[in-house]
């Protein structure tokens, strides 16, 4: 309620609550809400999803196919290893861990692509 006894409704915490327009921290140019730059932060959480889904399916095939030159557990622990690291880092993209998510299936990938290149 006001001074003169009328009720307000409460807004929703926004950025830039109780700034006049145009006086925001970029001069209402930017850094507006139209002007958004780059992913929202469901659209990378799907982008991380998608991505480490697709990996997944390629680290599936890449094994079937590694497995057809040399039986070795070698290569079973490797390329499971990698396909664990997806369904982690799938997860993690769930749970709103995206750049955690995406540094960690980078290194995760080449360090089992170079396990595989480097072991007998």
């Amino acid at each position: 309620m006001d001074a003169a006894g009328n009720e307000q409704a409460e807004e929703p915490f926004s950025e830039g609550v109780g700034e006049e327009e145009g006086e925001g921290k970029g001069g209402g140019d930017a850094a507006a809400e139209g002007d958004r730059v780059g992913l929202t932060p469901r659209q990378a959480r799907r982008v991380r999803v998608v991505l480490a889904s697709v990996m997944m399916a390629a680290m599936a095939v890449l094994l079937v196919v590694r497995l057809a030159a040399r039986t070795s557990v070698l290569v079973v622990g490797v390329y499971g290893a990698a396909l664990v690291l997806c369904g982690i880092v799938i997860e993690l993209a769930r749970n709103g861990r995206t750049r955690l998510g995406t540094w960690l299936l980078a290194l995760g990938l080449v360090a089992a692509f170079a396990a595989d290149w480097l072991l007998p």
